[in-house]
């Protein structure tokens, strides 16, 4: 199979989403949609290909059963998923577990995921790490509720990138959408909610024991979040972060520029612009709010056109 598999995914409101992913053609079912679920196999929000000959099959399925694209990779599910996030407010404060504790506990894989800022409004924060430096201080902080001291805000605009491996305390505040990469998984243990009630009226339910178990000791332990960018003629390509789980790219492409497969296989996403992909001769339109797969049986591919993509890949 020599072309990208492209898909239709899974919108996800939430108390925190608002309206501004309609800028990328998708059809809002309300103006509180917090996620689109891009490229997912998760069995909470699973992906269509959407064209070739495995149109109107699933994500998952289509890994479970032709693993050939995949690079014949012995991960038990697709490991990854991307994301768009558009925070409208908060998001709670929280953490994800690691694998180990993910599947003693969730029976799914551990959380580690990263965050490429696409826009965000003056003034705009997130929560990246915390003070605590014993794991008996954090407790005895998280109960008397001393969020100002124990939280740390860091301001954000457009163009950053921050990587959120597992363990770290994190929140994306308010006026904020985001790309997301990160693990197949959907476990997420909420430290800290304002306080908010839910549509019914009712407070979310918090995960403090769980919180308190995985959460990275000392939490301003952070990776540094170094991007490297190569300059073509006709390209800019910057690596925002090689993982365990996975790598990042950013693409921007001016013009065009020919890509080599240097992974099992590639997911990318058009955050703006629009051009053209061509494989072996053949092309294909791509704009702002397309998701693919490029499968291991793709070698080589020629990208034309004004765009800024998003490319990941796993590392197992």
């Amino acid at each position: 199979m020599n072309q990208a598999l492209f898909l239709n995914s899974v919108l996800q409101e939430k108390i925190w989403g608002g309206d501004h992913l309609k800028a990328y053609g998708y059809d809002l079912p309300s103006d509180k949609v917090g996620e689109y679920w891009a490229i997912s196999a998760h069995p909470h929000g699973v992906s269509t290909i959407a064209n070739g000959e495995f149109k109107g099959m699933t994500l998952d399925k289509l890994y479970a059963e032709h693993r050939e694209l995949f690079g014949d990779s012995e991960e038990t599910v697709f490991p990854l998923l991307t994301k768009i996030l558009d925070a409208n407010d908060w998001l709670s404060v929280q953490v994800h577990p690691d694998n180990a504790y993910g599947a003693k506990h969730e029976g799914e894989l551990g959380k580690t995921e990263c965050w490429y800022i696409i826009s965000a409004e003056p003034g705009a924060e997130i929560v990246y790490g915390h003070t605590a430096k014993s794991r008996q201080e954090l407790a005895q902080m998280i109960e008397d509720g001393n969020w100002d001291d124990l939280l740390t805000k860091v301001p954000v605009k457009a163009g950053q990138f921050y990587h959120v491996p597992s363990g770290t305390m994190h929140a994306v505040g308010a006026g904020i959408v985001i790309l997301e990469t990160q693990q197949s998984s959907d476990t997420t243990y909420r430290v800290y909610d304002f306080d908010r009630r839910d549509k019914e009226g009712n407070l979310r339910e918090l995960h403090i024991q769980q919180s308190i178990d995985v959460l990275t000791i000392p939490g301003d332990k952070l990776p540094d979040n170094k991007v490297v960018t190569e300059k073509f003629e006709g390209a800019d390509l910057s690596t925002l972060v090689k993982s365990e789980f996975f790598d990042v790219f950013k693409w921007v492409i001016n013009g065009s520029h020919d890509f080599t497969k240097n992974a099992i296989y590639t997911l990318v996403s058009v955050l703006e612009g629009e051009g053209e992909l061509e494989i072996e001769g053949q092309s294909v339109k791509i704009k702002k709010g397309n998701h693919f797969i490029l499968p291991s049986t793709v070698e080589n591919w020629r990208i034309s056109g004004h765009l800024e993509m998003i490319a990941s890949n796993p590392t197992k």
